[in-house]
């Protein structure tokens, strides 16, 4: 049976047109040729992340910099803010760090609030903010700007932010909100196959990175530094993934990121069109909710994993079931990537077709 294409978030549907460029012939990658390439997505991955310091390439998922933030930054004690799977996990890898962690726990699906990050942080005690921007497994998007706004407050308190599936499908201007670290995976909004992960640290973060022992070496912070200046990365880079990267970045601007944000605001809004005409409820509140996806309440009367099933094996296209303690209570829907009015219409006729025959 041929391979469905992906409607979950993340992994997501890649182009044909990256796959062949991730063929490109294997280079030293201590050598003049990889640091022309290294250098030739800067520019690029600079304009869509709206910073003009230097975006770090790192061989691992967006987990290992969100490990390594913590390892290098945190010297003190981190407030997680939680509310879905990937923000409560973190609260989790920071305790197996070895950190003193406290965290602002919201029902998932809930976002932050601003005014409690504000009344938190000003009991004292805290030198690092972990934020997931967009939570994946709740379809919530957090308010980053305000939620930036209030840290900057704290002279002290540095914010590390997960972008893993808001990177490119809508703003984060770095340089501009004052965030200290900026990370994501490729797999999602970038739409390349998992095995990449992309950050941007502030001055801040490099200067309170640099004082911090016990950081490591496969994430410090400090190596990244010292080998972006030589357009290069600390260790073994995935140098097709980076060809591929080059491939995206260069389609991302051709598109103009402007476009490329309103296309997707454009498909998230036919999901949630779709969605509501068929009286599927969002789980995130309306003004919260993610534009790369959707995830909504499964009613009682549908059987989902057999509706999933269907549309998988007779239509080829696969959504997902839900995430973590609200799998199958939940299905998500992604709209990010290459994703186009076009093709959403095209997994819409799928789903409807098959929806009649799994609700009771």
């Amino acid at each position: 049976m041929a391979k469905p294409k992906l409607f979950s978030p993340g992994p997501i549907d890649v182009a044909p047109e990256t796959y062949a460029a991730m063929c490109g012939p294997t280079i030293g990658h201590r050598g003049a040729d990889f640091e022309e390439l290294y250098a030739s997505v800067q520019p690029g991955l600079q304009e869509i992340a709206g910073t003009s310091r230097g975006v770090f390439l790192n061989t691992s998922s967006a987990w290992g910099i969100m490990e390594g933030s913590l390892r290098n930054l945190t010297q003190k004690k981190v407030l997680n803010l939680c509310g879905g799977a990937f923000s409560d996990k973190w609260y989790g890898v920071a305790k197996s760090c070895g950190k003193e962690a406290e965290k602002i726990q919201v029902e998932w699906g809930q976002p932050i609030d601003p005014a409690d990050v504000r009344a938190k942080l000003s009991e004292g005690g805290f030198d690092t903010v972990t934020l997931v921007h967009n939570e994946t497994s709740t379809g919530c998007m957090n308010n980053l700007a305000e939620i930036a706004a209030v840290v900057r407050e704290f002279d002290d308190v540095l914010l590390i932010t997960d972008t893993v599936s808001s990177f490119s499908a809508v703003p984060t201007p770095f340089d501009e909100l004052g965030i200290d670290v900026l990370l994501c995976g490729v797999q999602k909004a970038l739409a390349l196959p998992p095995g990449l992960s992309l950050f941007v640290a502030s001055e801040r973060a490099q200067a309170r990175a640099a004082t911090t022992p016990d950081r490591g070496y496969y994430f410090d912070f400090v190596e990244f530094q010292t080998n972006h200046e030589k357009n290069n990365t600390p260790s073994t880079p995935a140098i097709p993934h980076i060809y591929g990267l080059k491939e995206r970045v260069d389609v991302m601007l051709a598109e103009g990121l402007e476009n490329r944000y309103a296309r997707h605001a454009a498909t998230n809004q036919a999901l949630l069109d779709w969605a509501a005409g068929h009286g599927f409820e969002s789980l995130a509140p309306e003004g919260f909710r993610s534009k790369s996806l959707g995830c909504f309440v499964t009613p009682d009367d549908l059987d989902l994993s057999g509706w999933i099933k269907a549309v998988r094996n007779n239509h080829g296209f696969l959504i997902n079931g839900g995430y973590g303690k609200i799998k199958g209570k939940t299905f998500r829907i992604s709209n990010m990537g290459n994703e186009t009015l076009e093709t959403m219409q095209e997994l819409f006729v799928a789903l409807d077709e098959e929806l009649p025959k799994f609700r009771k």
